[in-house]
C-alpha cells in the first residue's frame, strides 16, 4: 500500500459519532476498558495460534502497554497480539452496520440499553473522549504490511502505510479538551485498577508498573487452594473490611460457564450493611458491581466476584439483559449458597452457631424474599433462646411442644426482642416452664409472620404482649366481670394519670395478689404490623395509627384494691343518667337528651380524675409500670423520683 487512501466509514448516516457519544455508552470512562479488552483479545488470539502451530514467529513476552503523555494529552494502548492487515482494518474498522442514525434512534429509543453488544463498537468508544484517533497495526500473517488508520471523529478516515515494525496494534488517542481528566496519571491508573485488575494478560502502565494479576483466585481449582488463600484474596478485594464468615467457590462449565468466589460478610451492625459488593467479570474483565439482575436481591448482601462469559451485555458491558442464561445462573448461585449453608449446619454446627448473630439477617432476608431458598433454609436456619442455646426448627419443636401447646393444639413460640428490658416478662414465662426465643433482628416482625405460614399449627407471641396466663391459654378462662359503671370508672381513673398522646385500653382482671398491680402490654397483632409498616411492608395504614397499649389492672393486688376502695369511698357514684329520647322524639330532642346524659358522665368523670390526680399510690403504681416498659420520661420521670424519695424518707425517718 504505497499511497494513503481516503474514504468514508461504511455507515449510511451523516455522523454516527454523536450517536456513540450520547447513547451507546453509559459512562465515558469505559473507553479504556474497551480498548484494553480488545488488546487482550488480540493477545489471547495470538496465543491460540501459537498453541495450534499456525504461528511460526516467537511469541515473546506478551503484554499490553498503556502510555500517557500528560502535557500533550495523548494516551496510547499498545499490544503485541495478532494485528490487522489492510483488509481487516477495512472490514472491522471502516464498516459499521447501521442503516441510518435517525432510523436507529427511532427504532430503538425505548431499549437503547438492551441492543448494544451486537455491533462490535468497542473501538469506537475512543471517540467519546478523543478529537482524533489513530491505529498503527502489523498483522502476524507472513508478508503482511503495516497499516496506519486515522480519523478525527467524522465519517472520513485516512488509511496508508505505516513504519511500524513490530507485530501488534498501537492505538493513539488525542484527548478532547473536555476530557482532560483522562490525561491525568492518577485517573488512568484508577481506571486500570478498576477494570483491568484481573485481566489474563499483563497490563503495564508507564515504564514498568504491572496493574493486574493474570490468574485470579476464582480461576484456580478449589483443590489447589487453602483457607488462607481465600482470606488473603478477600483482604485484597476489601482491605478495610473485617474477616468474612464463610466463602463459596463457584465453578461450573455446563450448561453455562461460571466461576467466582462469594463471601458472607458480618452483618451484625445492620446500619452499615453494604450492597453492591459483588463484582461481575467477563473473562476476567470487570463489568459492573450492580448484579441485582443476576442474583436474587438478598444475595446482594454477599461480597465477592462472579465471572461468566455467558451473561449477555450491551456495548458498554454495563447493563445486563434478561434471558434464560441469567435466570439459570441466578438459580444455580442460590442453590450453591443453600448447599454451602446446609453443609456447614451438618458438619460445622458449632461454627455456624458462633457466627449466627452475624449471619441471621442474611438468612431471614433470603427466606422472606426467595421461596426456593426458604424451603432449603428451613433445614439449616437456627433459633436462639434467651439462654443463648441454639436449635433447629425440628429440635425446638421437640423441646417445647409439651409445655407450649395451647388449648387449640397450636404450638406457641414465645420470643423477646430485648431480654434486658423484657426481663420481668421472661422470668414470668420461665416460672411457668416456658422457653423464650431471642429475636432481635429488624426483619423479625416479617419473619415470624412467614414462620407462622411455614410451620404447621404454630403461633408466635412476644413475651410482653399479654399476661403470662394469657400467652399460652390451656383452657377457657372465666372472664373477669365488672359492672358497666365500674368499668367506666376504672378506665377514667387510670387514663387520668397515663401519658397523653397514646391510645389505652383499660381492663380489670384477677392476676393474683402477688402479681404486679398493673401490666402494660401491646397487642401482638397491632405491634407486629406497625413494625412491618415501619420497615416498608406495604402496611402504611398500621404505621399511621397511634400507638396503643393494653392496661391490665390486677384487681387482686393489695395496692390496687386500696386505691379502688378509696375511690369508692371518696367519689360519689355517678347519678342516674337522664332517660334517652324515645324513637318518636325529634332530632333536636334526641340531641338534647344526649347532651344531658353526657353532662352527667362528664361531671362524674371530672370527680374521678380529680381523685386520681391527688392519689399518690395510683401515680406510683402507674409510674412503676411505665418505668418497667421504658415509657417514663421527662417531667413524669422526675416527679416519680421525687415521690419515691419522699416515700423512702417517710418509711425510714418517721
Amino acid at each position: 500500500m504505497a499511497n494513503k487512501l481516503k474514504g468514508q466509514i461504511g455507515v449510511t448516516t451523516e455522523n454516527i459519532f454523536p450517536v456513540i457519544k450520547q447513547f451507546l455508552y453509559s459512562d465515558h470512562e469505559i473507553f479504556l476498558r474497551e480498548l484494553v479488552a480488545n488488546a487482550v483479545d488480540a493477545t489471547q488470539k495470538l496465543k491460540a495460534l501459537a498453541a495450534s502451530g499456525d504461528l511460526k514467529d516467537e511469541l515473546g513476552e506478551l503484554k499490553v502497554h498503556i502510555e500517557l503523555d500528560e502535557k500533550k494529552k495523548i494516551l496510547k494502548v499498545i499490544d503485541e497480539g495478532i494485528g490487522m492487515t489492510e483488509e481487516e482494518v477495512d472490514k472491522y474498522i471502516n464498516q459499521i452496520a447501521f442503516s441510518s442514525a435517525g432510523e436507529f434512534l427511532e427504532k430503538y429509543k425505548d431499549q437503547i440499553g438492551s441492543i448494544i453488544g451486537h455491533f462490535g463498537l468497542g473501538f469506537y468508544s475512543a471517540f467519546m473522549v478523543s478529537k482524533k484517533v489513530t491505529i498503527e497495526t502489523l498483522s502476524w500473517k507472513e508478508g503482511a504490511k503495516a497499516v496506519k488508520w486515522s480519523c478525527d471523529g467524522s465519517p472520513e478516515y485516512e488509511m496508508g502505510p505505516s513504519k511500524k515494525e513490530d507485530r501488534g496494534t498501537e492505538i493513539t488517542l488525542y484527548l478532547d479538551d473536555d476530557s482532560a481528566e483522562f490525561a491525568e496519571k492518577s485517573r488512568i491508573e484508577g481506571l486500570l485498577n478498576k477494570y483491568c485488575k484481573f485481566m489474563p494478560v499483563p497490563i503495564v502502565f508507564g515504564k514498568d508498573k504491572v496493574i493486574n494479576s493474570v490468574e485470579p483466585l476464582w480461576a484456580k481449582a478449589p483443590s489447589e487452594l487453602k483457607e488462607e488463600d481465600y482470606m488473603a484474596f478477600y483482604r485484597n478485594l476489601y482491605p478495610m473490611n473485617e474477616e468474612p464468615l464463610f466463602y463459596i467457590h463457584l465453578n461450573v462449565d455446563y450448561p453455562f460457564n461460571l466461576t467466582g468466589i462469594l463471601y458472607f460478610p458480618k452483618l451484625k451492625d445492620r446500619v452499615a450493611v453494604e450492597r453492591n459488593k459483588i463484582s461481575l467479570y467477563c473473562n476476567q474483565m470487570f463489568v459492573t458491581d450492580h448484579v441485582d439482575n443476576i442474583v436474587p436481591d438478598f444475595m446482594t448482601l454477599l461480597h465477592g466476584v462472579i465471572d461468566s462469559p455467558d451473561i449477555p451485555l450491551n456495548v458498554s458491558r454495563s447493563y445486563l439483559q434478561s434471558d434464560a442464561n441469567v435466570k439459570k445462573i441466578s438459580t444455580y448461585i442460590t442453590k450453591k449458597v443453600a448447599d454451602r449453608l446446609e453443609d456447614i449446619f451438618k458438619n460445622q454446627r458449632q461454627d455456624l452457631e458462633g457466627k449466627w448473630d452475624n449471619l441471621k439477617l442474611f438468612i431471614e432476608y433470603g427466606m422472606l424474599s426467595d421461596e426456593k431458598f426458604c424451603e432449603r433454609a428451613l433445614k439449616f436456619a437456627l433459633l436462639k433462646n434467651t439462654d443463648g442455646k441454639f436449635f433447629s426448627f425440628d429440635e425446638y419443636k421437640t423441646a417445647v411442644e409439651s409445655a407450649q401447646t395451647d388449648k387449640d393444639k397450636k404450638l406457641v413460640y414465645l420470643y423477646a426482642t430485648d431480654p434486658e428490658k423484657q426481663y420481668a416478662f421472661i422470668e414470668a414465662a420461665r416460672q411457668k416452664g416456658y422457653d423464650v426465643l431471642w429475636m432481635d433482628c429488624e426483619l423479625d416482625s416479617h419473619y415470624v409472620n412467614l414462620l407462622e405460614q411455614k410451620l404447621k399449627d404454630t403461633r408466635f407471641a412476644r413475651v410482653d404482649s399479654d399476661a403470662v396466663e394469657n400467652l399460652i391459654p390451656k383452657e377457657d378462662r372465666v372472664k373477669f366481670e365488672m359492672k358497666e359503671d365500674e368499668r367506666y370508672d376504672l378506665e377514667n381513673l387510670f387514663k387520668a394519670v397515663l401519658p397523653a398522646g397514646k391510645d389505652y385500653y383499660v381492663v380489670g382482671d384477677n392476676l393474683g395478689a402477688d402479681s404486679a398491680p398493673i401490666l402494660i402490654t401491646q397487642n401482638e397483632f397491632m405491634r407486629r404490623y406497625r413494625e412491618m409498616s415501619a420497615l416498608g411492608g406495604g402496611m402504611n395504614f398500621y404505621g399511621s395509627m397511634p400507638e396503643s397499649y393494653n392496661i391490665t389492672v390486677n384487681m387482686e393486688n393489695p395496692l390496687v384494691a386500696k386505691v379502688w376502695n378509696a375511690k369508692m369511698a371518696e367519689v360519689a357514684p355517678q347519678g342516674e343518667l337522664p332517660a334517652e329520647a324515645g324513637e318518636s322524639a325529634s332530632d333536636a330532642e334526641k340531641e338534647e337528651a344526649r347532651k344531658a346524659r353526657e353532662e352527667v358522665r362528664k361531671a362524674h368523670r371530672s370527680d374521678v380524675e380529680a381523685f386520681a390526680e391527688g392519689n399518690e399510690i395510683l401515680h406510683q403504681i402507674v409510674d412503676l409500670a411505665l418505668l418497667a416498659n421504658g415509657m417514663l420520661t421527662g417531667k413524669a420521670l422526675s416527679d416519680f423520683i421525687a415521690r419515691s424519695q419522699k416515700v423512702v424518707s417517710d418509711a425510714y425517718l418517721n
